[in-house]
C-alpha cells in the first residue's frame, strides 16, 4: 500500500513525534538538548511556525505547533533534522541515520484537544518515571506556562488566554490541568492519531477538514470524541 502524504494544513495545531532509530538515544548531554532547542527556535521563526508546547526525551521528542504556510512545518522539521544529525554525529564520532524514518504528525481540533495535547506532552517525563511532576523536568515548555521561566521557543496559542484574566490565574489553571492529568482513553487517542496520521477531532471537524484537502483525513467515520480536560474558572 502506498504511503499517505502527511496531513499538514496551515492554521491548525499539529502534534508531532520524532523518534530515534531503534529507539536509540538522540541526546547524550545537556549541550545536545540545548542545541535541539536552538535549532527549533531558529527554524520555527524562519519557516513561520508557532511552537506551543514541546518535550525532549532521551530517545524522541514531541512538538505541538501551528504552521502558517503549507510547507512551513515540513521545511522546519527537515532543516532541524538534518542539522541536528550532522551535529550529533560529529559530537559522538558516529555516522549513519539517527531518526526512525519520517516524523509522525497529525492535525488536532483546537477547542477539544489542544490543551489535552499540551498536558499529554508535559506529562511524558512523568509517565517515563524521570520526574515526579512535570515542573521538575527541564526540557519541556511546562515551566513557561507555570511561571517558572521564560522560554523563547514557545509561542502560546490564543486558547491559553481563556485560562484566566491574569498571568497568575493562567499559570495556576494550567498547573492544575497538568496535575489532573489525562485518562487512558485520551492518551491513546492522542498517540494513535499522531502515529497513524489521522486527524483528531469530532465528526464535524473531520468533515470540514476533509473539504480542505484531497488527502484522506481519517480511516473510518469518527465516533464519540473523548472528553477534553476541564478548565477551572476559579483560579
Amino acid at each position: 500500500m502506498a504511503r499517505l502524504p502527511r496531513l499538514t494544513l496551515p492554521g491548525y495545531p499539529h502534534h508531532i513525534i520524532q523518534r530515534g532509530n531503534n529507539r536509540q538515544a538522540i541526546f547524550a548531554s545537556t549541550a545536545d538538548y540545548q542545541t535541539m532547542l536552538d535549532l527549533l527556535q531558529e527554524n520555527a521563526k524562519k519557516f513561520d511556525v508557532d511552537v506551543h508546547a514541546y518535550v525532549l526525551m532521551s530517545n524522541h521528542f514531541h512538538l505541538l505547533a501551528t504552521p502558517h504556510t503549507l510547507d512551513g512545518l515540513p521545511q522546519m522539521m527537515q532543516a532541524v533534522g538534518r542539522r541536528y544529525v550532522r551535529y550529533f554525529n560529529d559530537s559522538q564520532h558516529r555516522s549513519g541515520t539517527l531518526w526512525e524514518g519520517r516524523y509522525k504528525s497529525t492535525l488536532i481540533q483546537t477547542d477539544r484537544y489542544l490543551l489535552a495535547c499540551m498536558v499529554y506532552i508535559d506529562l511524558n517525563p512523568v509517565r517515563a518515571g524521570l520526574v515526579a511532576q512535570g515542573r521538575d523536568y527541564p526540557w519541556s515548555g511546562h515551566g513557561h506556562y507555570t511561571g517558572l521561566r521564560s522560554d523563547k521557543l514557545i509561542t502560546p496559542h490564543p486558547l491559553i488566554w481563556e485560562l484566566g484574566n491574569t498571568p497568575f490565574a493562567r499559570e495556576a489553571a494550567y498547573a492544575e490541568l497538568v496535575q489532573s492529568g489525562l485518562s487512558a482513553v485520551q492518551q491513546t487517542a492522542l498517540t494513535d492519531a499522531t502515529l497513524r496520521g489521522w486527524a483528531l477531532g469530532d465528526p464535524d471537524f473531520v468533515a470540514d477538514l476533509q473539504k480542505r484537502t484531497q488527502r484522506r483525513v481519517n480511516q473510518i467515520s469518527a465516533g464519540r470524541p473523548v472528553s477534553a480536560p476541564k478548565i477551572s474558572k476559579n483560579l
